[in-house]
């Protein structure tokens, strides 16, 4: 079977004079050319609009809207079209400026046919170069897009499987430490609300509950002879549970997305008044996630039931944060904690009672991360060939008994 030619570019011929139009047309026509004609810039825009048109050979000079309205026109509403100037002599001048704003030759009238040939055949070349090129670049940015989703839909689940792994990393520290099973998760649910309440949000956000969840990972260091004596500790016991901040800045600080997180881990035992450990900073000098998390903490405390005395209510607990501003808290922070409220407070423990960390989907999170950043890999990339421990315990609240990495008993 034979192939079948291709069908002869369109070529619109634009001129008011009706032989010049005419010799050129019939010209084209003997050479395979398909001509189509106007008599004016405004008819051509419209006949140009009527079918794919690859050429326009307009003359620059007409009555009314001239070639140059025209030029600016198409380069506007069919930009793939080509565009030959035709010129008379004394006016190369305006044709040099037509080039300038898109046009892609001209030619002095009236044309050589040899010389309208060769500018025909170069500018459609041209035009087929940059089709293809257009072709191209829109595959291409057709292919980033898609391989921006797949990354993007990877590192989301590489994300989550970075959360489940701290998640069980926390849990674990809490149920060796026979702390409420939920504890942490329940410091960085009332640390999100604070932050949100002083106006925190996205990537801060998201550090500060990561600095809230980690708070006590340095007691992974701490012996067990010294984090689960259930008596007082000695001075020298004392010592060696006050480095957990410390322990856990050191395990996490070179995690680079853990690296603002650890300053939270270092300084969550500081003190609004320079009281706290473990380098006696003050006010503004403590970062703002430790600050809010100060708060945080002490409320699940003091309203958590702990193996050697029943949590307060969160009416007094809320009273003993309050008193102590200025001194152990934030003040702005407090004023955030305060206009949650306590029913707000209430609410959140009880949402947090309802989620439990399921290890076995952390796993099957991780798995399945695992296995789409492989495939990812595996893609062939090359495009085609182009043409929040526990706070010291506040004084003034006799019936809670709440131990604190602090040293201190109340």
């Amino acid at each position: 079977m034979e192939a079948i030619p291709p069908a002869p570019p369109r070529i619109l011929i634009v001129d008011d004079d009706d032989s010049v139009r005419d010799v050129i047309s019939v010209l084209l026509r003997e050479e395979g050319y398909n001509c189509v004609v106007a008599n004016g810039a405004e008819m051509a825009l419209d006949v140009a609009g009527e079918e794919e048109t690859p050429l326009v050979i307009s003359d620059m000079k007409m009555p009314g809207r001239d070639g140059l309205w025209l030029l600016e026109n198409l380069r506007e509403r069919l930009p793939d079209t080509s565009v030959i100037m035709l010129t008379g002599y004394g006016d190369t001048e305006s044709a040099v400026d037509c080039l300038r704003r898109g046009a892609v030759d001209y030619l002095l009238k009236p044309p050589k046919l040899t010389d309208l040939i060769r500018a025909i055949e170069r500018a459609l070349a041209k035009r087929r170069i940059e089709m293809a090129r257009k072709r191209y670049q829109k595959k291409l940015e057709g292919k980033v897009r898609d391989r921006t989703a797949e990354l993007r839909s990877a590192l989301h689940n590489i994300a989550n499987t970075y959360q489940n792994t701290l998640l069980a990393l926390v849990a674990a520290l809490d149920a060796r430490e026979h702390e409420t099973s939920d504890h942490s998760q329940r410091v960085v649910s009332y640390t999100s609300a604070i932050a949100s309440r002083m106006g925190i949000r996205g990537k801060e956000m998201e550090e500060i509950g990561r600095g809230a969840l980690l708070h006590d990972i340095g007691k992974i260091g701490v012996p067990d002879a010294v984090l689960l004596k259930p008596g007082k500790l000695t001075p020298d016991e004392w010592l060696e549970m006050r480095r957990h901040p410390e322990i856990g800045f050191q395990m996490i600080q070179n995690i680079p997305f853990l690296s603002t997180p650890a300053d939270i881990v270092l300084s969550h035992q500081e003190r609004y008044d320079g009281a706290g450990y473990p380098r006696n900073l003050q006010r503004n000098e403590i970062h703002i996630g430790a600050r809010i998390f100060a708060v945080a903490d002490t409320l699940d405390a003091m309203t958590s039931d702990r193996p050697y005395r029943k949590g307060t209510t969160f009416a007094n607990a809320i009273q003993e944060i309050k008193r102590c501003a200025n001194t152990q808290f934030d003040p702005d922070v407090v004023k955030a904690f305060l206009d949650i409220g306590e029913e707000g407070l209430i609410h959140i423990k009880k949402q947090m009672a309802e989620k439990k960390l399921n290890p076995m989907q952390a796993a099957a999170d991780a798995a399945e991360a695992e296995s789409e950043l492989a495939r990812l890999t595996d893609l062939d990339d090359e495009p085609d060939s182009p043409p929040v421990g526990s706070t010291a315990t506040p004084i003034g609240a006799p019936p809670v008994v709440i131990r604190s990495a602090s040293g201190t008993e109340g």
